[in-house]
């Protein structure tokens, strides 16, 4: 705080007060003294007294969202590990924002936990500087790098991608198309899309991307626009429950699924056992990542070292909504 207060020009309580957003001081100087904090890298140790006490054992985890199955499946496996282990976790959603998930961090490393989890691998740049200088380990989960942060255990999107399209290919289709997630709302899904675009090389891939509501809808408003619009022969989907509302528009619409359309998925999510066909997708092992991914965490707590990158095996299901090869 010193230091900073130095930087600033400025006393100790006026740091004091910058940073606890009190009173007493202009919002042009506020605003100084914190970016002067961030570029010293200075963590006030004072959001959260009462967990500091215990932070030894204290696990924080940064999340997308709480909705849908995959974070819940991912996050049921991390938290048995820990439990087990007598380890506690408090949990955050970033709703997708870079500028939440770097709030959140600042919030973690103010109470000192024994270590953080977060979600993919694209971060807020001074996310991956403020937590490579801090001494405490950090797993990304549900994404690959070659270089992540301390340590990461996922799948491979893009691969995951190419699983896909090669097996449309194979099956016919030659008009492929995507119903996702506005641009930049979910690189997973953009990485997948990247894949699928590696098999179709040269032909251009329909893309649509409605303004997020609930995943069904998304899904079925996309597929009514690309059906009227585009008439492409296969639909791919950020998830399964796109795809199913994918299949709704497609019976509205009296295109005949897989002949006319195809409809592929993504995860293997518990509604493809109630669909009255079945779906065509790729099963990702969740609850086996959230294990690993605890398991090695903890290994590093313990100043075990362990593998930097762990690459988890995709299952593809083959279905009834896209045609026999």
């Amino acid at each position: 705080m010193a230091d900073v207060a130095q930087r600033a020009n400025v006393s100790l309580m006026t740091v004091s007060r910058a940073i606890r957003g009190v009173e007493g001081i202009s919002e042009q100087k506020r605003v100084e003294i914190l970016k002067i904090a961030r570029q010293l890298k200075y963590v006030p140790n004072s959001a959260a007294r009462s967990l500091a006490v215990a932070n030894s054992n204290l696990i924080g985890i940064s999340l997308p969202t709480f909705a849908g199955e995959v974070f819940a499946d991912i996050l049921n496996g991390m938290r048995r590990t820990f439990d087990s282990a007598g380890y506690s976790s408090v949990i955050d959603t970033t709703e997708y924002n870079p500028e939440a998930e770097l709030d959140w961090v600042r919030r973690l490393l103010s109470w000192k936990p024994a270590a953080i989890i977060l979600t993919g691998i694209d971060h807020h740049p001074e996310v991956r500087d403020a937590l490579r200088s801090a001494p405490i380990p950090v797993l990304e989960i549900w994404d690959q790098a070659d270089d992540p942060i301390d340590v990461c255990v996922g799948i491979d999107h893009r691969a995951a991608g190419r699983v896909i399209g090669q097996h449309a290919r194979d099956c016919g289709y030659e008009k492929p198309s995507f119903v996702s997630a506005p641009r930049g709302h979910d690189v997973r899904a953009d990485a997948r899309l990247q894949g699928i675009r590696d098999v179709f090389e040269g032909v251009d891939v329909l893309t649509r991307r409605p303004e997020l509501s609930d995943a069904f809808s998304t899904g079925f408003e996309g597929t009514r626009d690309l059906i009227f619009a585009a008439k492409p022969d296969v639909i791919f989907f950020l998830n399964d429950h796109m795809a199913f509302g994918g299949l709704m528009a497609c019976q509205m619409a009296g295109a005949s699924v897989p002949d006319d359309v195809g409809i592929v998925g993504f995860n293997g999510l518990d509604i493809t056992g109630v669909l009255p066909i079945r779906l065509t997708t790729v099963r990702t092992p969740r609850r086996l990542m959230g294990i690993t991914g605890a398991r090695n965490l903890l290994a590093r707590i313990n100043g075990v070292t362990v593998q930097r990158s762990t690459i988890l095996p995709i299952e593809f299901c083959p279905g009834e909504t896209t045609r026999s090869k």
